[in-house]
């Protein structure tokens, strides 16, 4: 919940309010340092699901088909992050240094990343499916 709630938390209020404040650029470059921190949550999230979903058989075949799709959500954030840093020239103020492809990189980013959440979202329904069953075989 922290890295799909965390997200959903930043995109909805913290990206507006600071561009608000901040400016757009500026609001970048605390993202540029959110996305890090997220992605890295995300990598051992991903890590403690695989864990849980090794040690529960209810409906594992759907979590593991979540969990690929977050797997490889993750994974392409990582890419498009590092592309569009290559774009932006953080030593000169609101200097990016090829507009259409950091434009082009950075929706790719945000469809990627609303994917990602769909995913999530559909992975926290099935784990709970899954506890709630193991819960009820134990009893």
């Amino acid at each position: 919940m922290l890295w799909q709630g965390g997200f959903l938390f930043y995109a909805v209020f913290v990206v507006p309010t600071g561009t608000e404040v901040l400016g757009s650029f500026q609001q970048g470059r605390v993202t540029r340092q959110v996305a890090v921190s997220m992605n890295l949550i995300g990598a051992v999230t991903l890590l403690l699901l695989a864990w849980d979903q090794c040690r529960t058989a209810k409906v594992r075949g759907a979590r593991w088909i979540g969990w690929s799709v977050l797997a490889a959500t993750l994974a392409a954030l990582f890419v498009c992050h590092s592309q569009i840093e290559a774009l932006v020239d953080f030593n000169r103020v609101g200097r990016i240094v090829d507009y259409p492809a950091f434009y082009s990189w950075h929706r790719v980013y945000l469809c990627v990343a609303a994917a990602q959440w769909l995913a999530g979202l559909g992975c926290v329904l099935l784990t709970l499916i899954a506890w709630r069953s193991s819960e009820g075989s134990t009893r």
